[in-house]
């Protein structure tokens, strides 16, 4: 009787101890530059991919040669708006932070800071004036003006059967001239995703 008692007890625990270590959560380090897809939707490894792709597509266009050599200086540049016009949501900061990263290291252009970082810094200059020495002080009105914009669209369409799923993203990135409106550079890239869901879900 003891030893079935016994051999009772023991298979519990096993299997209190196995739903137990199902319910715990697991991490891995991974490197962040592997790709790693879930569930399908716009990720971190899109964002680099998309960013880096078109920055270097927008570089090699014809309008940066044609400024460089009319003015014998780099253009500046600044991102303005990614609108997010797909289903999902997606962090456009992370995008927007990658193109910025890619056109900065890229040496071939002057990049302008945001409308948000640049009301911080003359925040900053301002408060210069007050309580820096003169050898240190920032004056105001030296700010350079971007010559170029960058801005733009994510958008989506979905075709859904069953579990099946086909996901498309459609980029459209256009830079503008700051002085006379004109459109210098015209960029789209396409993501196209097929996803299976499973048939049970925890």
């Amino acid at each position: 009787m003891n030893k079935v008692f016994s051999v009772i007890t023991i298979s519990s625990a096993l299997i209190i101890g196995g739903i137990l270590t199902g319910c715990s959560t697991s991490v891995e380090r991974m490197d962040v530059s592997e790709a790693k897809d879930l569930s399908g939707e716009w990720n971190d490894t899109d964002s680099r991919l998309v960013s880096e792709e078109m920055i270097r597509d927008v570089l090699s266009r014809a309008w940066l040669g044609e400024y460089t050599g009319a003015k014998h200086k780099q253009p500046a540049v600044i991102v303005g708006e990614v609108s997010n016009l797909s289903h999902e949501h997606i962090n456009v900061n992370t995008f927007v932070g990658d193109m910025e990263r890619e056109l900065i290291n890229s040496g071939k252009v002057e990049f302008v800071a945001s409308k948000t970082e640049r009301g911080e810094v003359r925040e900053e200059r301002k408060d210069q004036e007050l309580h820096a020495s003169d050898v240190t002080r920032k004056a105001m009105g030296q700010e350079i003006g971007a010559d170029f914009m960058l801005k733009g669209t994510i958008n989506t369409i979905l075709d859904t059967e069953g579990r099946e799923q086909v996901r498309y993203y459609q980029i459209d990135l256009t830079l503008i001239s700051m002085a006379d409106n004109r459109k210098v550079w015209v960029g789209q890239k396409k993501i196209k995703k097929f996803v299976t869901k499973p048939k049970f879900r925890w």
